[in-house]
């Protein structure tokens, strides 16, 4: 048992990976594996447990997380510019990684041209027919305890954000709330990472039937996810953030990356926005010169709110389950899954598997079968990795930038932090 647990979970998830597609392939194309009578749709079912516990923290780690990172903003009125600026780039950062992954997932459409025949799908979620003032209606929760029953997501999104503000205008007398909400911000995620440790059983299982029912092209189909996740996560790096730092911060970009390495190679290695938040405190601090004020209030922020990566890839995995099971989607659809796909990076938990936890909310809002989960949480460790190193490389970039704009950075420091 403690040999198990020395090895690390992200390497166990890869070697569960690769040993599932080993057996499962040739289990499905040439029958039962060393006679055992079973099918690989039989083994489905130790995927479908670990799904089922994804599926039940998504309410509780939304409301707590969403909850807990308003009320994470402070008093309102001595935020100034430091903080609308900061999360006015949140916002607009987040719009412009969720429509990239919308944009790739049209473009190159890795769902297209797989035959799920064999899959016994569940009851498919219906999109939503109703017009815009309908669903704008509907947003407003009437029943909280519904809203959370029925797993509704924008309403339950809205009744958390206005707990967050009502806790900063209650100031001192909503002190014990919020400690309440905090509190169950953590545990939940302590939950999660429990759960996590289920995910090599469960990536085992569902890539067994992943390449055992559906064969190659799922796997390539799988593949293209992957590359597209990658990519994506690159061109937000390498272009948004980057223009961010040369135009609007005006600071040199080598200088930047080179700052925050240490950020990067542990937010890959770990796929924790948490577990690298020290680091990259540090790196702002020490390496870009940022004033311990900001870099404290952003970067603390942004590990809550500033999920781009996870933005991006939930526009791109909705797309990738509607292709895979030929759900048709409109415009207004995609204006949906752009604003959930927001909203919900900024309630995902910056630990390990958080995005594979919103997906139940963007995909039950525009009717894409919640199967699309068995099918990507095989690799999403994988592709995690990557999305939680542009979580941290933006969450680093706003802060660079919002310092340079209020004068709390000290540029030469950035610029001579290599030489030291």
């Amino acid at each position: 048992m403690k040999a198990w647990f020395a090895i690390p979970l992200w390497l166990r998830v890869i070697g569960a990976l690769i040993l599932g597609v080993l057996i499962g392939y040739p289990w499905g194309k040439y029958g039962p594996v060393f006679g055992v009578g079973v099918e690989p749709t039989d083994i489905k079912i130790i995927g479908d447990v670990f799904v089922a516990f994804i599926k039940m923290l998504v309410v509780p780690l939304i409301f707590f997380s969403l909850v807990a990172g308003v009320a994470a903003i402070g008093d309102l009125k001595k935020l100034g510019s430091i903080g609308w600026r900061a999360l006015l780039l949140f916002v607009v950062s987040g719009q412009i990684a969720v429509w990239l992954g919308l944009t790739l997932g049209t473009l190159i459409q890795p769902g297209a041209g797989v035959d799920t025949s064999a899959i016994q799908m569940g009851a498919t979620p219906d999109p939503d027919p109703m017009d815009w003032r309908e669903t704008l209606l509907n947003a407003i929760p009437s029943s909280p305890v519904q809203v959370m029953a029925d797993v509704n997501v924008l309403p339950l999104i809205v009744f958390s954000l206005l707990i967050g503000v009502g806790i900063l205008m209650a100031k001192q007398d909503g002190e014990p709330v919020l400690k309440i909400f905090e509190s169950g911000s953590v545990v939940m995620q302590k939950i999660t990472m429990v759960v996590m440790e289920l995910t090599p059983f469960g990536v085992f299982a569902l890539m067994a039937w992943v390449a055992g029912t559906l064969g190659i092209d799922a796997l390539a189909a799988l593949g293209k996810l992957v590359f597209l996740n990658y990519l994506g996560c690159l061109l937000i790096i390498l272009v948004m953030y980057s223009a961010m730092i040369k135009l609007i911060a005006r600071l040199p970009i080598v200088d930047f990356f080179r700052g925050i390495i240490d950020a990067i190679a542990v937010s890959y290695s770990t796929a924790s926005s948490n577990a690298t938040l020290p680091v990259t405190l540090r790196c702002a601090e020490r390496n870009l010169g940022i004033s311990k004020p900001v870099a404290s209030f952003v970067i603390s922020l942004g590990a809550t709110v500033n999920m781009n990566g996870t933005a991006m890839y939930l526009g791109l995995a909705t797309l990738f389950g509607a292709q895979i099971f030929g759900v048709d989607l409109s415009w207004g659809d995609y204006f949906l899954i752009a604003l959930l796909g927001t909203v919900g990076a900024i309630g995902a938990a910056g630990i390990p598997g958080a995005g594979l936890i919103m997906m139940a909310l963007v995909f039950g809002a525009v009717g894409v079968p919640l199967e699309t989960i068995a099918l990507v949480a095989g690799i999403d460790r994988i592709m995690d990795m990557m999305r939680t190193t542009t979580n941290v490389s933006g969450d680093a970039a706003v802060a660079t930038t919002v310092a340079s704009l209020t004068g709390e950075i000290d540029k030469a420091e950035m610029i001579s932090a290599d030489d030291v």
